[in-house]
Parts: C-alpha cells; sequence; structure tokens
C-alpha cells in the first residue's frame, strides 16, 4: 500500500496554469472575433429579435 508522493508546490503550480489556460480559452472565445464577425452576430441577433416581436400578439385593452 505505497501511494504515490505528490510534491504540493507543484501540485499548485499545475493547478493554477489549467486554470489561466481555461480562462484564457474562453477569452479567445469572446474577445478573439474580428470586428466584420462582431457585425454580423449583432445583425443576425437584431434580425431575429424583430422577427420574435413581429410574431407578438397583442392583447386588446379592455376598460373596467
Amino acid at each position: 500500500m505505497s501511494a504515490e508522493i505528490v510534491n504540493l508546490r507543484q501540485f499548485r503550480k499545475k493547478q493554477a496554469r489549467s486554470e489561466k489556460e481555461k480562462q484564457a480559452e474562453q477569452n479567445r472565445i469572446s474577445f478573439g472575433r474580428t470586428k466584420t464577425e462582431k457585425n454580423l452576430t449583432k445583425a443576425l441577433n437584431d434580425k431575429a429579435a424583430k422577427a420574435h416581436e413581429s410574431g407578438r400578439i397583442d392583447q386588446p385593452k379592455t376598460d373596467d
């Protein structure tokens, strides 16, 4: 029953590096887009929102 000996300092550094890499990947996805890609995404979102709003059924107002 021998367990593997682990250097805690190295383990902590390795864990910190992996956390930083995860954050870097998220930043690449979020901020690593060209202006054209951002404008295209915004235009598509605006178009979808407009189509969604155009399908809305307005309820008639009733006077009580």
